[in-house]
């Protein structure tokens, strides 16, 4: 992932979306097949975290070709003036926007796990 958001960044952005998307959805089955099988509550719920995290992933990869190719683009402009800015609303470099939430989520959950389940390993 990180391969791929240099490159798309420092120019390449024709290669970098896909060498982005195999790196976020092969993270996101990664870490979908991790399981806990514990009862804590606070682990569980940063599970559903960090699984919230590998969405925002998958779906900053889509953002980020959708933004280096422009398949919707067309779509966007049969509605006129109004539908090209909208897509540069909604669309338009905001894979960006949803990469930081993704690693900002990820950072959160990853460090907020290791805690618990130190605390889990210490009780008797």
């Amino acid at each position: 992932m990180v391969v791929g958001a240099g490159m798309y960044v420092f120019g390449v952005q024709k290669v970098a979306p896909w060498i982005f998307s195999i790196g976020a959805f092969t993270f996101a089955a990664l870490q979908m097949q991790q399981r806990y099988d514990g009862k804590n509550p606070v682990i569980r719920r940063l599970r559903r975290i960090m699984l919230m995290a590998d969405v925002c992933f998958m779906l900053s990869a889509v953002f980020m070709v959708e933004n280096g190719y422009n398949f919707l683009l067309p779509t966007f402009c049969k509605s006129g003036i109004d539908g090209y800015n909208a897509y540069l609303l909604y669309i338009h470099n905001n894979w960006v926007v949803l990469l930081l939430i993704a690693a900002i989520l990820e950072l959160y959950s990853t460090h907020r796990i290791s805690n618990e389940l130190e605390k889990e390993a210490k009780k008797p």
